[in-house]
């Protein structure tokens, strides 16, 4: 894994501001050894969660999105660190190991062919994503991971199957369902391939935004047994059903056996993101989804995926860093014993 950069307690000790009388999540949280390797180190650590960035956009872009995600990866880290450790945010079960940087992999300019080109690039992202998942995985560990497009739910989903040693379900928090066709990797059709290479078994989309989404998507899921949805108009405008009837139905579809946790920020009132949304779930419905669903044993990883805080720097009031510091502490004090 050549794009990985571990994440030394020296180094993340510069993003935090210490007061007295506190302790800071900085102080009790886990951090990555530079002269040891990642197996190593995973091997050898006691925590049960291991977090880690992927900052890119390459696979946005490929999907003709806006650029921006690479930069959520940053926004995170410096808040979480600066929470405070107490009874409830559970430090000292988080191994904070490092983060992808694919800054060396990505172009700088534009041409005709840009899109066909990045397209190859995403998949040097998933075989490295794919790779630490299965170390993670492999080590009994239960992966988080932050920043860059969907397209990493490639390398989330095969990372957890090989490590697992079988197909995965996987739930998806997203106003999409990214099943797009199988026209070269891209953050539209990550479980498109990880469905067709045989990694994902069952796959289920919260919250879907009806306008959004193709005609010959919608038959391929009503032929298709192991595909199934619920929109937000269903749960939010129609009110057909509620928000934890839903959760219960999508619980039950995918909870026989290992799942994936996946959130897509677009689907978050004014998050900031390629896809950014004025109407849809709050970001306290997106933690009510994350810690309904990490309560249950067969919970295997968590994605936080297409956040772009730099995208719209004039979107006061909507702090990135925040919201998904505060969907990271949720998942892992839902599986706290």
């Amino acid at each position: 894994m050549k794009h990985f950069k571990i994440l030394t307690s020296n180094k993340a000790k510069n993003l935090v501001q210490k007061r007295e009388g506190e302790t800071k999540f900085f102080e009790d949280v886990s951090f990555g050894n530079s002269k040891k390797s990642i197996e190593n180190q995973l091997e050898k650590s006691s925590a049960k969660f291991v977090l880690f960035g992927i900052s890119e956009d390459i696979g946005v872009r490929a999907n003709f999105g806006k650029p921006g995600t690479k930069n959520a990866w940053n926004s995170v880290l410096k808040t979480l660190l600066n929470i405070q450790s107490n009874r409830f945010t559970k430090a000292n079960q988080l191994l904070i190991l490092g983060h992808f940087d694919f800054d060396k992999i990505d172009f700088k300019k534009s041409d005709d062919n840009i899109e066909k080109k990045l397209r190859k690039k995403v998949t040097i992202i998933d075989n490295e994503v794919t790779h630490l998942v299965h170390l993670i995985k492999k080590n009994g560990k239960i992966p988080i991971a932050i920043g860059g497009g969907h397209n990493n739910a490639y390398g989330m989903i095969k990372g957890c199957a090989l490590g697992l040693k079988s197909k995965l379900n996987a739930i998806n928090f997203d106003a999409h369902t990214d099943l797009r066709g199988l026209e070269g990797r891209h953050s539209g059709n990550g479980f498109s391939y990880v469905l067709e290479e045989g990694f994902l078994e069952r796959y289920f989309v919260f919250g879907v935004h009806e306008n959004y989404t193709s005609e010959y998507i919608y038959n391929r899921i009503e032929n298709t047994k192991n595909i199934a949805y619920i929109s937000f108009e269903s749960i939010g405008v129609r009110k057909e059903i509620s928000f934890k009837k839903a959760l219960e139905k999508g619980q039950d579809f995918v909870s026989k056996q290992p799942f994936g946790v996946e959130v897509d920020c677009d689907a978050i009132t004014h998050c900031p993101s390629s896809a950014m949304t004025p109407t849809g779930f709050d970001s306290t419905k997106a933690r009510q989804f994350v810690f309904g669903l990490g309560n249950h044993s067969n919970a295997t990883y968590l994605h936080i995926c297409e956040a772009a805080p730099k995208l719209y720097p004039k979107k006061k009031g909507f702090n990135v860093g925040k919201m998904i510091t505060a969907l990271i502490v949720d998942f892992v004090t839902s599986k706290s014993e």
